[in-house]
């Protein structure tokens, strides 16, 4: 056969773009094939363990232990990990962008091409720094302002990116392909988070020369991540958004477009603005998800960017212990992974969603008796991270999975853009009062914030209870 049956939330017919050369575009008389389909997957995992670097050096615990060196503030910290949520407030723009384009590809290359190469000033300004040529507080300043940037262009991208999968992987497989997919990233993480803490942390020209060499590595596995994307099939979002309503969710994906649809197409990109916005305020299914997922991410990032702060600051460990805690945690997440994609397969998402998320709401809880001795140091810390890095695994792939099970195929794009501006909007909000109360309060600012965030956390699942989510076919 040289075709193949898949569920997905795919219109009728799509057009596939033509990019020559590439061996993976689809010409517009043919069908997608089991082999491109796989080609495509494929590239997408390979894009996801060159990301997984880039993510290494441009955040996490690397990027927080340089703020450390350079004496910055828990108000600093609170904006570092709420600049990349808070931007998420452009992402309806980017999908209205996007939506415009002829090529998911080219616009991702718009998008995070740009801002995976804005990270070279920042080298640049490590440089500076070691020369004498600029001072330890204009260093932090640079580099909020490089996560700014690069988180706004991110930004513009991400929906465009999600609704691009989303019509790749087929429906059926979604717990699975994601969770193998997640699983390949955890296994880099697992690998590379420790190698790059000791080089860090040992670099004969000190812990900032150290973070700017593996900064420059990060950015060039980045690039060549994007590059991945190449050989994924690209797609036209005019065609996806024409044919929403000619099928249900089951569908053969085609690529034969007429002269009439072609002209349907032009057309229909000139939805009024009035009519999507009470298609959405109508989909009171979508509502209550929001709901969900602005409290969650409220109550998550209450706490969530200072576990780090605290080892580091509080408990003053070196930056190689935490590397290593967070390699145990990739681990967890790689094992479980898998595991968690089977069984959303199998059970649903939502009901994963909601037990693993009664536990993760009580981590928090588990940090106010750690301290500094070698029990907490060499056993409670691992344990913990081990526990977060496997509830984390099932909270993760789930969010996303119910998304794009929720999300209508009108405008697909526009919904996981208007999701991730909420959630991005209430999470900067949650790490923003987070960072305040740690900031003016006594030493014990942080326990006390740790324990308020497991409470809300426990209190953000209600709405989920009532979140319908679609037959998985």
């Amino acid at each position: 056969m040289d075709s193949v049956q898949i569920e997905t939330t795919a219109p009728l017919t799509l057009e596939f773009t033509q990019i020559a050369p590439s061996p993976t575009a689809i010409s517009s008389n043919s069908r997608i094939s089991k082999d491109t389909i796989r080609t495509s997957l494929k590239a997408s995992t390979a894009d996801s363990v060159l990301a997984s670097v880039y993510s290494l050096g441009t955040g996490g615990i690397l990027l927080s232990n340089l703020l450390v060196e350079l004496g910055a503030s828990p108000v600093v910290f609170g904006m570092l990990s709420s600049i990349p949520m808070l931007v998420n407030l452009i992402q309806p723009l980017g999908a209205y962008l996007s939506e415009r384009s002829t090529s998911r590809f080219q616009y991702s290359l718009r998008t995070h091409g740009i801002g995976r190469l804005l990270w070279l000033i920042l080298v640049i300004g490590i440089v500076s720094a070691s020369l004498g040529v600029i001072d330890a507080h204009q260093l932090v300043i640079l580099t909020l302002l490089i996560v700014l940037f690069s988180s706004l262009l991110g930004g513009l991208g991400t929906a465009s990116w999600l609704s691009w999968v989303a019509m790749i992987v087929p429906r059926q497989l979604r717990g699975r392909y994601f969770g193998t997919r997640n699983s390949a990233a955890s296994l880099t993480n697992l690998i590379c988070v420790p190698m790059a803490g000791l080089v860090v942390s040992h670099w004969y020209g000190g812990t900032l020369q150290g973070y700017g060499v593996i900064l420059l590595i990060s950015i060039v596995f980045g690039i060549m991540g994007l590059g991945c994307q190449y050989f994924q099939v690209d797609m036209n979002p005019l065609s996806q958004n024409t044919y929403y309503g000619k099928s249900p969710q089951t569908s053969e994906i085609q690529s034969e477009v007429t002269k009439n649809e072609s002209s349907e197409i032009l057309q229909s990109i000139h939805l009024p603005q009035e009519q999507l916005a009470n298609s959405i305020w109508k989909n009171s299914n979508f509502l209550v998800f929001l709901l969900y997922f602005s409290f969650w991410t409220l109550a998550v990032n209450l706490s969530s960017p200072f576990f780090n702060l605290y080892m580091l600051d509080k408990l003053d460990l070196d930056v190689s212990y935490v590397t290593i805690y967070n390699s145990l945690q990739a681990g967890a997440t790689l094992l479980m992974l898998i595991l968690w994609g089977k069984l959303a397969d199998k059970i649903g998402n939502r009901p994963i969603l909601i037990s693993i998320g009664i536990l993760v709401g009580v981590t928090p809880l588990l940090w106010l008796g750690i301290g500094v001795n070698r029990l907490d140091i060499w056993l409670w810390l691992p344990l913990l991270h081990i526990l977060t890095g496997g509830t984390w695994a099932a909270i993760d792939l789930c969010s996303n999975n119910i998304q794009l099970a929720i999300a209508p195929i009108k405008n697909q794009s526009i919904y996981f853009a208007i999701a991730a501006a909420v959630a991005g909007a209430s999470g900067a909000l949650g790490t923003t009062i987070g960072s305040f109360l740690v900031q003016f309060t006594q030493s014990g600012g942080l326990l006390g914030l740790f324990a308020l965030s497991g409470i809300f956390r426990l209190v953000a699942l209600v709405p989920l209870m009532f979140v319908q989510e679609p037959s998985r076919g």
